[in-house]
């Protein structure tokens, strides 16, 4: 798509953020499986949940604007998922194993943070529905829920085990 005006622009990275939404739906599973500790495993699960709707969501924002939900290859998420995959891969302590589902996990809340943060802008810039506003505010607001919880865990938990070979 040329992206000539900010609507563009809009169309263009929301289409992108529901391909990043629903390669997550098929990648926390794997995740949750392979974590060790059972409040990550719960974590990515309850965040699986939460992806599912957030993938909604943007069904809901695409029709506000009367435009078709399409989705757009997110090569962005693409990369932090294969490096995910990757890492399942690896012969790790399963604390280890634990801290790099981690890292792996926050380096995609970041991006999506960063991707909702971006969209909201744009769309108050764009006079789009408070609507459609909220609901990308309510899914950005998970997404930092999730980063902060994963921070927490890490570091009064996980971390640790890591650190102790366990």
């Amino acid at each position: 798509m040329a992206q000539r005006t900010l609507r563009d622009l809009f169309i263009d990275t929301l289409q992108d953020v529901y391909d990043a939404e629903g390669q997550l739906v098929k990648a926390l599973p794997k995740m949750a499986k392979a974590a060790n500790n059972p409040e990550l495993k719960q974590g990515f699960q309850q965040h699986l949940k939460q992806t599912e709707q957030h993938y909604k969501r943007l069904e809901q924002v695409f029709k506000s604007m009367a435009e078709t939900a399409k989705r757009k290859t997110c090569e962005a998420m693409e990369g932090l998922i294969e490096e995910a995959s990757d890492w399942l891969g690896e012969a790790a302590e399963p604390g280890v194993m634990d801290a790099g589902l981690i890292a792996h996990a926050q380096k995609v809340e970041h991006y999506e943070i960063a991707t909702y943060g971006c969209l909201i802008t744009w769309a108050q810039q764009l006079d789009l529905s408070d609507d459609a506003v909220a609901l990308m505010k309510q899914t950005l607001g998970e997404e930092k829920e999730t980063d902060e919880t994963l921070t927490r865990l890490a570091e009064n938990i996980i971390n640790a085990q890591a650190a102790a070979g366990r």
